[in-house]
C-alpha cells in the first residue's frame, strides 16, 4: 500500500526578501554595521540577494557568523557552507537565496561589493520599504 502522507518539507519555503529581512535585522541587533543589502534576482547571478555586513573585530565577525548559523537552523533557512571563519577578515555565509559576507572594514573598502553590483542595492531597498509599507 501507497502511503499518502505528504513528506514534510525540509527548508522553510519564505520568500527571499522576508528571509533578507529577518537576517539583516538580526545582524543589526548583534551590532553589525553598515548592512547593505543588494538584490540579484532576475540577473542570472549565483544567488537572489547578498548582504554586506562590517565587523569591528575577527571575534565580532566570527560571532556574528555562528549567530547566523543557528538563526538558520532556528528558522529553518537553507544553509549551505560557511568560508573565511578562521582569518575572520571576510566571512562568507551561503543561505542559497541568500549569502551573507561579513567583512573587517579595511577588506570591505578594498572589495567594493557594493559598487561591483550597481544599483541592484538600491533596488532591493526601495522593494523591502515597499512591502513594509
Amino acid at each position: 500500500m501507497q502511503n499518502l502522507t505528504p513528506t514534510p518539507k525540509k527548508y522553510s519555503l519564505m520568500p527571499t526578501l522576508e528571509k533578507l529581512a529577518i537576517l539583516r535585522n538580526w545582524l543589526e541587533e548583534h551590532k553589525a554595521q553598515n548592512v547593505e543589502a543588494i538584490d540579484l534576482s532576475g540577473q542570472g547571478a549565483f544567488t537572489e540577494a547578498l548582504l554586506v555586513a562590517s565587523a569591528t573585530s575577527v571575534r565580532h565577525a566570527q560571532s556574528l557568523a555562528d549567530g547566523l548559523s543557528a538563526l538558520c537552523a532556528e528558522q529553518n533557512f537553507e544553509y549551505l557552507r560557511m568560508e573565511g571563519y578562521t582569518a575572520g577578515q571576510w566571512i562568507l555565509v551561503d543561505c542559497n537565496d541568500l549569502v551573507v559576507n561579513i567583512f573587517q572594514e579595511s577588506v570591505r573598502d578594498l572589495y567594493k561589493l557594493e559598487a561591483l553590483w550597481g544599483d541592484s542595492a538600491a533596488a532591493l531597498l526601495r522593494k523591502g520599504e515597499e512591502a513594509d509599507a
